[in-house]
């Protein structure tokens, strides 16, 4: 095997670890979990586990840091539809919104708040750092797709930054209500609801930039 085949395989076989980490700390908790029951779901030996991570408290650490960069990951890429400044922005818009409400609806970002926040008083710079990598970092996209549409003609003139909080504000508040804070999960039906309503609001407030006329 080759050094980089080797290296490969080993960032493979971490990331591995990691899922199921997260995976069996999001079933048992972090005081019921234990690291072989964490390597039988990687499908490697135990040794193994404390060969990539030292400690279980480094595990979970770790395991709870790569989800966030998943769920960061996915929400970034859910706003790449409002790049096109070319066109009227209410469908990327009402899409976007849309599949954002999805990913902080769905199994791992409900898992990812359940963890932070049990765990809280033993890691307490771990609710800092998920929030900037998953929120934080979506703002940021999300505030710079709304300055160029802005630029472009296609909203009014706005602070992007807090139109970006705006409507941020718009889906994650009726969706908490919607979900009983979190301890439910909410129909796609609703999330469509939710988006839709976001995006009116949104749009009554920043819409009536200079569209182009539409290709055919």
């Amino acid at each position: 095997m080759t050094g980089e085949a080797a290296s490969r395989g080993r960032i493979d076989k971490r990331q591995a670890i990691l899922a199921a980490a997260f995976e069996v700390f999001a079933n048992r908790g972090y005081a019921q979990a234990c690291v072989q029951e964490i390597a039988d779901a990687a499908g490697v030996a135990k040794p193994t586990v404390y060969n990539h991570l030292t400690d279980k408290e480094t595990l979970y650490r770790h395991a709870v840091e790569a989800a966030a960069d998943l769920v960061g990951a996915e929400c970034r890429t859910a706003v790449a539809g409002l790049r096109d400044t070319d066109r009227n922005p209410e469908p990327a818009l009402r899409d976007s919104a849309y599949r954002l409400l999805r990913i902080c609806n769905g199994e791992r970002s409900h898992a990812l708040r359940s963890l932070t926040f049990a765990q809280l008083a033993s890691f307490p710079d771990l609710a800092n750092l998920v929030q900037d990598r998953t929120s934080g970092q979506l703002a940021e996209t999300l505030a710079d797709r709304l300055a160029r549409l802005s630029l472009a003609g296609r909203l009014r003139p706005c602070d992007p930054v807090v139109a970006a909080e705006q409507l941020l504000a718009l889906l994650t508040g009726p969706l908490e209500v919607r979900s009983r804070l979190g301890t439910r999960k909410v129909s796609a039906a609703e999330l469509k609801s939710i988006a839709n309503a976001a995006v009116d609001t949104f749009l009554s407030a920043y819409g009536g930039g200079t569209s182009a006329p539409e290709m055919a």
